[in-house]
């Protein structure tokens, strides 16, 4: 009983007033079909559906590179349903979100994930954690800069994409004004990595995914 009991602590940890499931624990409560539909209910503006399917590839992606093949899925459901209440209620972005996600089936440990990308953005408490979080903290603002970058490019690609020619946009302020460097750089710093890391591997990330999200898109 006393190893069962530790095995059980082992793999919970205390956040937020509450416990939740180690990382290798995690579950989504939801097929990604279900999550996709569910997406879909609160959100039509093709722009915002792109952007939810970069962000579940990216993460899927992250996922692999980092070692958590396994937790994949996971990782991209969260990167799909992540601004599930931005589209509806944008001034109570990540407030709503539990609401929603809960009616859904979604798991208590997604909805942390997904409310936590909002940490010190809006006045949600739950804090990126684990890694899974912090990548999305990250990443989800960063997308928005490389794609940004991206449509303006000859090819309209992130595939021919470098870092350094991200770097000179992003040191541009009034380049895609609303993608926030604040949040990206505590992104980067949270995960303990170098902005050229994280400008790396999140344009790798969006190679990877780029052309079955556009598929996606002209066949919706």
């Amino acid at each position: 009983m006393i190893l069962l009991l530790t095995i059980i602590v082992r793999g919970l940890h205390f956040c937020n007033g509450s416990w939740y499931h180690h990382p290798m624990a995690l579950q989504s409560g939801v097929s990604r079909e279900a999550a996709w539909e569910l997406f879909r209910t609160y959100n039509k503006d093709p722009f915002h559906l792109q952007h939810a399917l970069t962000v579940e590839g990216v993460m899927d992606w992250y996922a692999r590179e980092l070692g958590y093949a396994d937790e994949a899925e996971f990782w991209g459901i969260t990167g799909l349903l992540h601004d599930i209440d931005f589209e509806e209620y944008p001034d109570r972005h990540c407030l709503k979100a539990p609401e929603l996600l809960r009616a859904g089936g979604v798991s208590e440990e997604m909805i942390h994930a997904v409310c936590s990308h909002g940490w010190g953005i809006v006045d949600v408490e739950a804090k990126p954690e684990h890694e899974m979080e912090k990548v999305l903290f990250a990443a989800d603002e960063l997308t928005g800069l490389v794609w940004a970058a991206a449509i303006i490019r000859p090819s309209r690609s992130v595939k021919d994409m470098e870092v350094k020619s991200l770097k000179k946009k992003y040191k541009t302020p009034a380049f895609a004004a609303g993608c926030s460097r604040e949040v990206i750089e505590r992104g980067a710093a949270l995960l303990g990595w170098e902005l050229d890391a994280l400008f790396e591997k999140t344009i790798l990330a969006m190679r990877n995914c780029e052309d079955s999200v556009n598929a996606f898109m002209r066949g919706l």
